[in-house]
C-alpha cells in the first residue's frame, strides 16, 4: 500500500527539520568549543577548577561541587542565548542522581577525565560516554541537553571535570530532582553562586 502524498511530504519535512536542528546545534557546540580552546581562557578555568577541588577536599561527602565562570572571561564570542557558564567536578565512583533544568538548555564539555553523562527519555537511560581528549570530535566530548530532559553523571575511578553552558543566568538556573523513584514530584533549587 502506498502512503498518501501528503503524509510523505510531512515526513520528509519533519526529517529535514530534524537535520536543520542538528546542524544548528552542531554550530552552537562548535562555537562553544572554540571559546574553550582559547589559550587565554584555559588558565582561568584551571584556577576555578583548583578552587572547586579544594571545596571537595573540605566536603568529602559531597558528590559534586561547582563554581560559575564569569562570561566576560571568554575572549571568543559566545553563541546568542548563553547566559551562564560553570565548572563542575563530579566525584570519582559517583552516580550524581537524576536532575533536569526546566528553564535552561545545557551544553556540557568534558574538560578533564572521562565519564558517562546519561540522559533519560521515555523512562530509559541512554549512555553518552564523553572524553576530554581535544583531538576527538565534538560529539565525543560534548553533550547537548534541552530543558526538562533528565540527566545524571556516572563517574568511574577519577574525579571528572566538566564545563557547562546554560541559557539561564547564574541566579536563575533551576535544578529539579525527583523526590522519590516512584513519584513524579520534584524538588526545585537554584545553583546560585558556588556549591
Amino acid at each position: 500500500m502506498t502512503k498518501p502524498a501528503r503524509h510523505v511530504k510531512e515526513t520528509q519535512y519533519q526529517g529535514e527539520k530534524k537535520i536543520q536542528m542538528k546542524q544548528a546545534e552542531s554550530t552552537i557546540l562548535e562555537a562553544l568549543d572554540i571559546a574553550l580552546r582559547s589559550e587565554s581562557i584555559r588558565p582561568k578555568i584551571d584556577a576555578i577548577v583548583a578552587r572547586v577541588e579544594q571545596k571537595l577536599r573540605e566536603r568529602p561527602d559531597d558528590a559534586l561541587a561547582w563554581e560559575p565562570i564569569p562570561l566576560e572571561l571568554y575572549v571568543s564570542a559566545l553563541p546568542t542565548g548563553i547566559r551562564s557558564s560553570w565548572v563542575f567536578i563530579l566525584c570519582a565512583n559517583t552516580n550524581t542522581g537524576a536532575e533536569r533544568h526546566p528553564n535552561s538548555h545545557q551544553r556540557m564539555m568534558s574538560y578533564r577525565g572521562t565519564g558517562d553523562f546519561q540522559t533519560r527519555k521515555g523512562g530509559k537511560w541512554r549512555s553518552n560516554l564523553l572524553a576530554s581528549d581535544q583531538t576527538k570530535p565534538v560529539a565525543e566530548r560534548w553533550i547537548s541537553i534541552p530543558p526538562y530532559v533528565w540527566h545524571r553523571g556516572i563517574v568511574s575511578s577519577e574525579n571528572w571535570v566538566v564545563v557547562s553552558f546554560h541559557t539561564a543566568a547564574e541566579n536563575e538556573l533551576i535544578e529539579e530532582r525527583p523526590v522519590s523513584a516512584t513519584d513524579d514530584t520534584v524538588r526545585q533549587s537554584k545553583y546560585t553562586g558556588e556549591g
